[in-house]
């Protein structure tokens, strides 16, 4: 298994890209959320899912490890295959997909283009219960920690939603981040960094 690639990005594209290690250039399937958060670099450490099927060995590329694991949970799930779990993360980020199948959201799980009710609600059924109890764990984490990663995610989905463009956001979250320390709130936070984005 190759659970990892470090090297120069040489083509940059919402749906994959191709990176450079030490000559060798490997394709790698991404979400647009990933892509999002690469787009600017020019080289970066990928973490890889490597699908072997009959015709073709595919790497798939995450640029966290929450998306990856969540991507490798939603391939266990009758009728969500790489493909589609790579649309479902491009559609939403891995913390609002967890979030909602969490919430057994099922309406907000139909948006995404090529998900029917059936697979929604197998896709509910099927992961809920792993992902609320990581969702427990992660609240329970210290705020230097994964909680503070957990907080800077929710405070980028609050900044998109209200239509700042990504990279803005990161920007301004990461000064708010830095000027405050570990002592800012979730709603301090949004507030913050809305004024510097």
């Amino acid at each position: 298994m190759i659970s990892f690639i470090k090297g120069t990005l040489v083509q940059k594209d919402p749906t994959h890209v191709v990176v450079d290690v030490n000559g060798i250039g490997y394709h790698v399937n991404i979400s647009v959320q990933t892509y999002a958060d690469i787009k600017d670099k020019a080289s970066t450490l990928i973490h890889t899912h490597l699908a072997i099927r009959e015709d073709a060995h595919v790497l798939y590329g995450f640029s966290t490890e929450t998306e990856k694991k969540l991507f490798q949970q939603l391939i266990t799930v009758n009728g969500v295959g790489p493909s589609t779990a790579i649309v479902m993360l491009s559609y939403m980020s891995a913390d609002e997909l967890r979030q909602a199948i969490a919430r057994e959201d099922d309406q907000a799980l139909q948006r995404i283009k090529g998900i029917g009710g059936k697979t929604a609600q197998r896709v509910i059924i099927e992961l809920k219960d792993k992902i609320r109890k990581e969702l427990h764990e992660d609240a329970q984490q210290p705020i230097s920690g994964i909680g503070h990663n957990t907080m800077r995610s929710e405070a980028l989905s609050a900044l998109i939603t209200l239509g700042i463009t990504r990279s803005a956001a990161e920007k301004s979250v990461d000064a708010v981040l830095k000027r405050s320390g570990n002592t800012i709130t979730l709603e301090d936070l949004v507030k913050q960094a809305l004024k510097n984005a």
